[in-house]
């Protein structure tokens, strides 16, 4: 029974968390809860405990998760300039005269935010607000408008500087050393938050174009769902070349100079988080009011990230003192189907998981605990780190208890129903769900670019 009290402790998360209990103090409650009870019961040994300073003073001291306040900066200032509502509104005259024209300006416009902004909440809200009113005033059927916008949304988390994978890449890059260590490898290549970056790129392309091929599709054939644009179609090429070229420089400079080598993604998110601002300014967009409100949601944002990280490493350590990786290690070596089986049972857990802890949590929780068995068993780390991200992505859109259905819910119109919502994402699930076997068949998409432009 007591070797069980590793397994009692995840599912105290759990539940606590699902009755809306802040997820930072949950994680630390629970976990000194249980050392408690540990210490008092001879069970668990409190100098362990002592670990713990040194565990805050590294992550203080990580000059890789800088880059998360100066992304959410960017983002939280693209998102206050209103530089999206001009761009869509400049798309849709583009695409106007195509099949559902409207709902691929949408995807174009989310993916030049996701990968502006790198933040899926702020974008599925943003999105929301801005085109849902206008998809239903045209004409469209709700759940493809829903549909569209929440797995737009979405797009943050994979497509690059997405903050997911800055996260994901700096708890990868420790996994993947404390695997080789444990295999006797003492010189292997570290993992960064630029491949993560690079290897992001090809996946987030293919995934965007099913989107625009699905919603083509459906504009040809089912035209009453996605009507044509008729009226307002004059396009201001002027207008509509400064609506698009500033944010696609933005695009460009961030991630250029990490593909290039020229920044950091720490360094490329400072570039960026200037360059935001400066847009902000040129298009007359900021004024001190809205740059204070920008500075304390950026406050805010960061401190629930890190405030979660410190929770979480406090309750990955007494985990360990329980003896949880040793039962993690133990229940991988008696799964049956090697290596496949066991990333499939990984990617199972995490995808159930999506449900009631955010990609935070997860990413600082789970995959600490996983990671390191799989790479053991000789799993590349940063296809791992892709598949995790588009399984997390697709968690998010998954009734009843998707995020990006919650969030899409709480700005949608009375009009539209929650069930419009729930089948509206249903393809765009399936779509993802089909990348993912695509890159499973040919993993080399993933890895391909990061490996030919570290040569």
């Amino acid at each position: 029974m007591i070797e069980l009290i590793p397994v009692f402790m995840f599912l105290s998360i759990c539940v606590i968390l699902m009755l809306g209990y802040p997820v930072a103090f949950t994680l630390a409650g629970v976990a000194l809860l249980f050392a408690g009870m540990g210490i008092l019961t001879g069970n668990f040994d409190g100098n362990l405990l002592f670990a713990y300073p040194d565990r805050i003073f590294g992550t203080m001291t990580n000059t890789t998760l800088i880059a998360v306040p100066l992304f959410i900066f960017m983002g939280v200032m693209l998102e206050r300039s209103k530089i999206a509502e001009e761009l869509l509104e400049n798309m849709a005259k583009v695409c106007a005269k195509l099949p559902a024209g409207l709902g691929l300006s949408v995807v174009i416009v989310g993916t030049l935010m996701a990968a502006s902004t790198g933040i899926v909440g702020a974008t599925v809200v943003t999105m929301g607000l801005m085109s849902l009113p206008t998809m239903l005033k045209r004409g469209y059927d709700p759940a493809l408008a829903c549909g569209t916008i929440c797995a737009t949304g979405t797009l943050g988390q994979i497509i690059p500087p997405s903050i997911a994978l800055v996260l994901l890449g700096d708890i990868l890059s420790s996994a993947y050393q404390k695997s080789q260590l444990s295999l006797g490898i003492f010189n292997a290549k570290p993992i960064s938050v630029g491949d993560l970056f690079l290897a992001a790129v090809i996946p987030g392309l293919i995934l965007v174009a099913m989107y625009v091929v699905y919603l083509l599709i459906v504009g040809k054939f089912k035209p009453l769902s996605a009507p044509k644009i008729t009226h307002e179609t004059h396009i201001n090429i002027k207008r509509t070349l400064l609506s698009i070229i500033p944010p696609v420089l933005l695009i460009l400079l961030v991630l250029g100079s990490i593909i290039g080598g020229i920044a950091t993604p720490s360094e490329a998110a400072g570039i960026g988080a200037i360059a935001a601002t400066s847009l902000a300014i040129c298009k007359g967009r900021i004024s001190w009011h809205n740059l204070r409100d920008v500075m304390e949601s950026t406050a805010k944002i960061t401190s629930m990230v890190f405030a979660i990280l410190l929770g979480a490493s406090l309750f990955s350590l007494i985990f360990r003192g329980f003896g949880g990786e040793d039962l993690i290690n133990h229940f991988f070596d008696q799964l049956p189907g090697g290596p496949f089986f066991a990333v499939l049972v990984v990617m199972g857990v995490i995808f159930l998981l999506g449900f009631i802890l955010d990609f935070i949590e997860i990413t600082f929780v789970v995959v600490p605990l996983v990671a390191p068995v799989i790479f053991t068993m000789g799993i590349d780390p940063i296809w791992l780190g892709i598949m995790i991200a588009i399984n997390l992505q697709t968690s998010f859109l998954t009734p009843p208890f998707g995020f990006a259905l919650f969030y899409l819910r709480g700005v949608a119109p009375d009009s539209v129903k929650t069930a419009s919502i729930y089948r509206g994402v249903i393809p765009f699930i399936v779509i993802q769900l089909g990348l993912m076997v695509i890159l499973s068949t040919w993993p080399g998409l993933v890895t391909w670019l990061p490996r030919a432009l570290a040569q």
